[in-house]
C-alpha cells in the first residue's frame, strides 16, 4: 500500500477514535437511561446525612437519585406498616368492622387504645396505621384478614416482593422488632413508589388529620406534609434497634421522586438535605441529556418493563451509525 495512503487511513482511524466515547462514557448513557447503574458516590453528601442508609429514586423513571449503602439490611419500624395498609386497602370495602382481641389491643405505643372485644370499621382503623401509626391497629386488621399476626406477616413479605423488594423479610404487622426482620432503603422506596399507584392508598397518604365514625381525631406523623416542598406522602417509623426510619414520595414541577432512609439519628434534616438533591439531581440529568441530544446521542429502548418487576432489559445504543445490543 503506498505511504500516503497509509497516512490518510491512520489520519481516518485516529480521527474516528478520537470522536468516540469510551466504553465507561457509553455504559453510563445506557445507565442513567435504563436505571442499571445510576447510584453516585454517597461521598457527594458526605457530613450531611445522619442516616446509615439513604436511597432516591425517580418515581417515575425508577432511575437511581443517590445510593448510601441502599442494600443494607435493618429493621423497618413503622415504616412496614404501608404493606399492612395497602394489604387492607385491596383487601376491604371500608364498611366490615374488625374485633380487637386482647393480643391486639395490648400492643405498647403508638396506638389508638383499642377496648378488647370491641368492634371496630375497618376504614378507621386502616387511617390510624397509616396516619396515626398505630400498633394496635396494625395486629387487629392483620388478624382479621390472615387469623393471626405471624400469617399476615407472611402475607407482608410475598406482597413486598410481588411490588419488587428483594430483601424484604416481615416478622410482624406493625414493625415492631423482631429477629429475622429486615428491609433496606432501596425496597422501602420500591414498595412505596409502587403503592403509592393505588389512589386510595395515595389519598389516604397525603391527609393530615382524618375524623373517624366515632368521633377521634387521627393525625398524620408525617412532618413533611407540611414542612416539605412537594411532600405528598409518607411514613415515619421508630424503634431503638431500627433507629428512626422514612419513606416517602415527593413532586415538583412535574418531577417527582421517593426518598427513603434507615437508621437517622436527626430524620427530618436528612429528608430535607436528601429531597432537594434528588430534585437538583433530576435537573442535572435533564441538562445532561439535552447536551447528549444535541450531540447526536440517542438511546432508544426496545424493550422495557415496569422498574419495579423483576426483568430483563434490552436496549439499542445508537452512535454514529453504529448499533450495539446490550443486555441491562
Amino acid at each position: 500500500m503506498p505511504k500516503q495512503a497509509k497516512a490518510k487511513k491512520k489520519q481516518y482511524k485516529k480521527a474516528r477514535t478520537a470522536k468516540r466515547p469510551s466504553v465507561q462514557e457509553l455504559k453510563r448513557k445506557v445507565a442513567e437511561q435504563y436505571n442499571v447503574v445510576a447510584a453516585e458516590v454517597p461521598t457527594e453528601l458526605q457530613g450531611k446525612l445522619t442516616c446509615r442508609s439513604a436511597y432516591v429514586m425517580d418515581a417515575k423513571t425508577g432511575k437511581v437519585l443517590y445510593d448510601l449503602s441502599a442494600d443494607r439490611p435493618g429493621q423497618p419500624a413503622s415504616t412496614i406498616k404501608v404493606l399492612t395498609g395497602l394489604i387492607a386497602i385491596e383487601s376491604f370495602t371500608g364498611n366490615e368492622m374488625v374485633r380487637a382481641s386482647a393480643y391486639a389491643a395490648n400492643m405498647p405505643a403508638s396506638k389508638i387504645y383499642l377496648r378488647k372485644g370491641a368492634s371496630y370499621q375497618a376504614s378507621d382503623l386502616i387511617n390510624a396505621v397509616l396516619l396515626a401509626s398505630a400498633n394496635d391497629a396494625s395486629v387487629a386488621l392483620a388478624e382479621k384478614l390472615a387469623g393471626s399476626e405471624q400469617a399476615f406477616a407472611r402475607l407482608m413479605t410475598k406482597k413486598a416482593e410481588a411490588l419488587g423488594a428483594q430483601n424484604t423479610i416481615c416478622k410482624s404487622a406493625n414493625g415492631l422488632t423482631r429477629p429475622g426482620q429486615q428491609t433496606t432503603a432501596r425496597d422501602l422506596a420500591t414498595v412505596f413508589n409502587r403503592a403509592m399507584r393505588n389512589p386510595e392508598f395515595a389519598e389516604r397518604m397525603s391527609t393530615l388529620k382524618v375524623h373517624t365514625s366515632d368521633g377521634k381525631v387521627l393525625r398524620s406523623h408525617n412532618k413533611a406534609l407540611w414542612t416539605v416542598d412537594g411532600a405528598v406522602g409518607g411514613k415515619t417509623g421508630y424503634t431503638a434497634a431500627a433507629g428512626k426510619t422514612y419513606v416517602g414520595k415527593f413532586q415538583r414541577d412535574g418531577q417527582a421522586i421517593v426518598v427513603a432512609l434507615l437508621g437517622s439519628a436527626s430524620m427530618w434534616n436528612d429528608i430535607a438535605t436528601l429531597v432537594e438533591h434528588g430534585f437538583s439531581k433530576q435537573e442535572m440529568i435533564a441538562s445532561r441529556h439535552d447536551g447528549d441530544a444535541v450531540a447526536g446521542v440517542q438511546v432508544s429502548q426496545v424493550s422495557r418493563q415496569d422498574p419495579g418487576e423483576k426483568h430483563v432489559d434490552y436496549a439499542m445504543l445508537t452512535l454514529s451509525g453504529q448499533k450495539k445490543k446490550i443486555k441491562m
